[in-house]
């Protein structure tokens, strides 16, 4: 399994930027795909998630009504539309994937793939 993150930027408050995974390697049928980010200093976070089979999507709540996360069918790539982007935005986003029971999409620790990462910057 092969994950390339792409369309990081620098952008301003308020603007918008998407984000790409690229996917290779497998059908992906039953998995999960996720975006996570890292700020400097502190802890790999979770982001959004979408299943693979279902699309079933889930936010975190910081980032629920200006992020979407979507998968068009026939497509291997993933998107993470960002809106409204805030400094606090900031961060290296990877893009992760693996079988998943639907419980732990949210848990960077049971994602075996991992992309390497594209970082956004948000300017006050």
């Amino acid at each position: 399994v092969q994950l390339q993150a792409s369309g990081g930027g620098l952008v301003q408050t308020g603007e918008s930027l998407r984000l790409s995974c690229a996917t290779s390697g497998s059908t992906f049928r039953g998995y999960a795909v996720g975006w996570f980010r890292q700020a400097p200093g502190k802890e790999r976070e979770f982001v959004a998630v979408i299943m693979w089979s279902t699309s079933i999507t889930t936010y975190a709540d910081l980032v629920k009504g200006r992020f979407t996360i979507s998968r068009p069918s026939a497509k291997n790539t993933v998107y993470l539309q960002m809106d409204n982007l805030k400094p606090e935005d900031t961060a290296v986003y990877y893009c992760a994937a693996d079988t998943m029971i639907y419980g732990l999409r949210r848990n960077r620790h049971a994602y075996k793939y991992w992309g390497q990462g594209t970082l956004v910057t948000v300017s006050s």
